[in-house]
């Protein structure tokens, strides 16, 4: 993966800086200086673990897109914590809808549709700012089929506040 990656930057963005690094002290860099990094290209299982731990640095897994890219053209854009398995089968969906949200966002970018998600990202942020719905990840709660008992928005009424504000 170095070998290639070293050549698609040196061919198409001699701009970016390419750094071939461990994971431990990766993410001990992530950590101190989070503002350095704009995109990491890392395989599954090391992408898999930096995702995850730094989707804290912006709320939490319900807030972290990702894509995937193929050198031929092709790609995949998905909510970093998949289809979150472990709340299916609840009564009520609880699962955050803004990553999965920005995750289209993102396609919506790739294939040049930048007005469009440029509208849906300030209808988010509208509601964050907000404040009056947020899901239980934003409540700082443990996911349990009662968070909508204590309060917290269902899936479908977040995605319902932000299609409001478009």
């Amino acid at each position: 993966m170095w070998k290639l990656a070293k050549e698609i930057q040196k061919k198409t963005y001699p701009e970016i800086e390419l750094r071939n690094t461990n994971i431990d002290a990766q993410m001990m860099w992530l950590t101190k200086n989070p503002e350095d990094y704009g995109v990491l290209v890392a395989g599954n299982m090391f992408g898999d673990i930096a995702s995850d731990a730094f989707a804290g640095l912006i709320g939490g897994l319900g807030f972290a897109c990702s894509a995937q890219f193929s050198a031929d053209g092709i790609a995949v854009f998905e909510p970093t914590h998949g289809s979150a398995p472990k709340y299916a089968g609840y009564e009520v969906s609880i699962v955050n809808p803004i990553a999965m949200i920005e995750s289209a966002c993102m396609m919506l970018d790739y294939i040049g549709e930048d007005k469009i998600s440029a509208r849906i990202r300030k209808a988010i942020t509208e509601v964050i700012e907000e404040g009056k719905v947020r899901t239980y990840d934003m409540m700082k709660m443990t996911g349990s089929a009662d968070v909508i008992r204590n309060g917290a928005a269902s899936t479908i009424k977040m995605t319902d506040a932000i299609i409001a504000k478009l």
